[in-house]
Formats: C-alpha cells, structure tokens, sequence
C-alpha cells in the first residue's frame, strides 16, 4: 500500500516541477484527506481579515488550490474572484466549486500574465510556506494590485523567520500605504500531530 500524501510531503517541495507532480496526486482528495482532517482555519481567517478591509469587490487567490480561500470569502461579501495556482489538477478541483469568474495557471515567482492594477485584493492561504513560495513574490502581488487596495498573505512563521520576509517588507514598506500582521493559529482545536500548533502570521499590505 502506497503511503498517503501529507504536509511533510508538501514541505519538501524542491522545483516547480515537484510542485505539479505532488499536487496532481493529491488534488482530488487534498479536502477530504488534508483541509478536514486536520482541521485547517487557515483559509477562514485569511478571509475574515480581507473582508474586513474590503467587503466587497475584485479579488485575485493566488496559489488557490482547491478553493478553500475563495470558499470562505464568498459566505462573507459579494466579491469577483479570480484563481491562480502552478497546479492545474488543483485548479481543476477550485473550477467545480463555482466560486470563480476565472481561473488560470502560474508561477507567481517567475510572474503573471495579469495587467498590473487590475485587483482591489490580492490574496494567499498556505503558498508563502515550506516548499513552495518565498518573500520575492510579494512585488509580483503588489504590481497587480490596485493603488489604494490591498495584499494580504498568510506566512507560516517559521517560513518567515528562515526566508527574509522581514528585510522584504522593510524594502517594499516606502512604497505603500502601510504593513500590519496578525499571528494565527493555521489549525483548529481538533488538529492532532506535529504540526497541530503551527502558527501563521497574516500580512497585510495597503497599497
């Protein structure tokens, strides 16, 4: 019997390339055997926080995945919300979900086919993280994103304090309206395992 797909297999994600294999396997089960099992928030509290700076309006949910982000939001306002993610099997589960106008696959670090102020929100669950995207992406979220909007991202913390994002936004911070964080717990109180008490930090960028 083949051993089941979990987070450590995420986190040591190498290449795009690995990125696209892993997540082809894992696609058609990952909300089932990963977002409930583990009792995943995440996605809920990215969600919250964009609602509370924007109620409403255009949305663009990079490294979407299965949709869970675009789920939550749509309970919340009335938004239009675009997908991206560089696994078109994940893609492909978000699209049956009917919570997007568009969806389309990329890499977020090598750029977008996107024109640049198209979104009032710019958002990420779960992609700045072990194996899979770092700090130098955020330029690439700001550029698509209206003047006067915003980016919020979720960080894993210990990503964060190993990949610079710190001395990212500190580069990035003259040019913007403002920066703030919130820490979150990334799983809920039924989470059992080694990651049951990882933690998140929220970012949130005003352009």
């Amino acid at each position: 019997m083949s051993k089941k797909i979990d987070l450590d297999d995420a986190y040591t994600i190498k290449t795009p390339a690995d990125n696209i294999e892993l997540y082809a396997k894992w696609a058609d089960t990952y909300d089932a055997d990963f977002a409930k099992s583990t009792d995943y928030e995440l996605p809920q509290h990215v969600a919250q926080v964009v609602h509370e700076i924007c109620p409403s309006g255009t949305v663009l949910d990079v490294g979407s995945g299965t949709g869970l982000l675009a789920q939550s939001l749509d309970t919340l306002g009335r938004y239009v919300i675009d997908a991206t993610d560089i696994s078109p099997d994940m893609l492909r589960i978000a699209r049956g979900k009917n919570v997007y106008r568009t969806l389309f696959p990329s890499d977020v670090t090598k750029g977008m086919d996107v024109a640049s102020q198209t979104y009032d929100v710019t958002t990420s669950s779960g992609t700045f993280t072990h194996g899979h995207v770092g700090p130098e992406a955020i330029t690439e979220l700001l550029r698509v994103t209206k003047m006067g909007g915003a980016v919020v991202i979720s960080v894993n913390c210990e990503f964060w304090h190993k990949n610079g994002f710190e001395a990212a936004l500190n580069e990035i911070s003259p040019n913007v309206r403002s920066i703030g964080m919130r820490r979150v717990a990334i799983y809920g109180s039924a989470a059992v395992g080694d990651h049951a008490k990882d933690e998140a930090f929220i970012v949130i960028i005003q352009t």
